[in-house]
């Protein structure tokens, strides 16, 4: 049988083997991020990160509950708040997760209307989608100090586990600096939507060539990040 030899010069003699080798496949590869911007790709990578920390959180918080022999605080009646006399079970964290929904249709919203050029209605859309974070952070304050108030801590609480505080503030806390930061770039984007810097392409900070609007795509895809973890925490620690 006759032998295949590889002539000098040959493309596959340059190509690097075992790990190199994968790693220059896929930086040749065209089709991977391909009429993909920087900025999108950049922030897609960030939310798989995003994502890996977040779920390492919630499996840790379910690995600390089913395996504590101390009973576990009933969410029902630990974010329950008082009001006409009776305990409303829950009421805080509906409308705190109903807030936040909203807030994405309007993001949503803002991007349809930024590809369409519409700078006004964008900022506004932008600015009230800020709103709703900002709302949904102030009631996560308050939900905060009404438990710290009641004792909870994160080395430990008065109904049970004291694996509680700590998962609760570790878990929320987080998700809200998230938040809060995300109402922070808002703020910023909208600003610069406004003053029109993406019609007229002024340099600065978070802009790009004349006409194009799509760093509140870039936003959007945040923001919607941030409301779907709420739903995972939301089922998993409220829910459960």
């Amino acid at each position: 049988m006759a032998e295949t030899t590889m002539t000098a010069g040959s493309p596959l003699d340059a190509r690097p083997d075992g790990l190199q080798g994968v790693v220059a496949d896929w930086s040749s590869d065209q089709r991977a991020f391909k009429n993909v911007s920087w900025g999108k790709a950049m922030m897609w990578i960030f939310l798989l990160s995003d994502t890996f920390i977040f779920g390492c959180f919630l499996l840790s918080y379910m690995t600390a509950r089913m395996s504590t022999r101390v009973p576990w605080p009933n969410a029902s009646e630990v974010f329950a708040l008082h009001i006409g006399g009776a305990n409303v079970p829950l009421i805080l964290i509906a409308i705190m997760t109903f807030v936040l929904i909203s807030s994405s249709g309007t993001m949503a919203m803002a991007v349809m209307f930024g590809y369409r050029r519409d700078r006004r209605k964008t900022a506004a859309l932008m600015l009230l989608t800020a709103v709703l974070g900002a709302t949904f952070v102030g009631m996560q304050a308050f939900e905060w100090t009404k438990l710290i108030s009641e004792g909870v801590r994160p080395w430990g609480n008065p109904w049970g586990a004291a694996q509680f505080g700590s998962s609760f503030f570790m878990i929320t806390g987080f998700h809200g600096t998230h938040v809060t930061i995300g109402v922070i770039f808002l703020i910023i984007v909208a600003r610069k939507v406004w003053r029109g810097d993406y019609d007229t392409g002024a340099r600065g900070f978070f802009t790009s060539r004349r006409g194009n609007y799509e760093s509140i795509e870039i936003m959007g895809l945040y923001w919607h990040f941030v409301d779907l973890v709420w739903v995972f925490i939301f089922a998993f620690f409220y829910l459960w």
